[in-house]
């Protein structure tokens, strides 16, 4: 489950689409999200979203399909809960659960602040000390776990491509640099995004190098409406099996 919502957070910088309102009034989305590979079905997503005040919370569920149940039977479940304030996203609990095959893993990450307090990975698996980029603690300051680091909050379109997001999953942390792919077109925007890997990974994995030097994403995200949020409906990544794409099938009020 783990991996998934990190391809999706590597795609499409995560699988919600959030919102949020000024006062107390509640509201809630519904958005699904196809995931294709080499043009065929793989994954798909559903994500359930309210907002009160500045307080949001996710739930959602993320499972192979298609063809991708032939090489990975994953099923799980995805939830963070935080705040957003003066245009910044706090998120407080992140969690994931998962089954793929016989497998059952969980990652628990609970945040003070603007920084990682505590990460809880089951099962807890060794590194080797010499080849493995350990996270440090600096490392985990003004992170985003894979749900909330797709909260762009933007009062214009010109400026949802000018960010960087710190990306964490509980393992692997990385930055994902937004750059403008052209000017707005319409109520959408298309930023390209340049994969930095920072610690949690294996020195010379070829994913992570492929991903760095040769991978190309690009996320296109339209506003929700009176929120000032944007979220990703379309996103596509070159990875070494071929062009990996995330689709958003359905966005709506519930």
């Amino acid at each position: 489950m783990k991996h998934l919502a990190a391809a999706f957070a590597l795609a499409a910088l995560a699988l919600i689409a959030p919102a949020t309102t000024a006062g107390a009034e509640t509201r809630a989305f519904r958005a699904d999200y196809s995931v294709t590979l080499l043009g065929l079905p793989v994954a798909s997503a559903r994500f359930d979203s309210s907002f009160e005040g500045d307080r949001f919370r996710i739930r959602g569920s993320v499972s192979s399909s298609g063809v991708g149940r032939l090489f990975d039977d994953t099923k799980g479940t995805t939830s963070v809960e935080g705040t957003i304030r003066q245009g910044t996203v706090l998120p407080s609990a992140f969690d994931a659960d998962y089954v793929s095959g016989r497998k059952k893993g969980r990652t628990a990450i609970r945040f003070a602040g603007d920084a990682v307090e505590t990460v809880v990975n089951e099962p807890d698996k060794k590194r080797n000390p010499k080849s493995w980029v350990a996270v440090s603690e600096g490392h985990l300051k003004a992170v985003l776990d894979p749900l909330s680091s797709a909260i762009v909050p933007a009062a214009r379109p010109e400026e949802v491509c000018t960010r960087t997001i710190r990306f964490f999953d509980g393992e692997l942390r990385a930055d994902l640099k937004l750059s403008p792919a052209g000017s707005p077109n319409g109520r959408t925007v298309t930023c390209n995004a340049s994969f930095v890997p920072v610690a949690g990974y294996r020195k010379g994995r070829k994913q992570i190098d492929y991903l760095k030097n040769r991978g190309r994403i690009a996320v296109t995200f339209a506003p929700l409406d009176g929120t000032g949020l944007y979220t990703p409906v379309d996103a596509s990544v070159s990875t070494q099996a071929g062009p990996l794409r995330i689709v958003a099938t359905r966005i709506e009020p519930r």
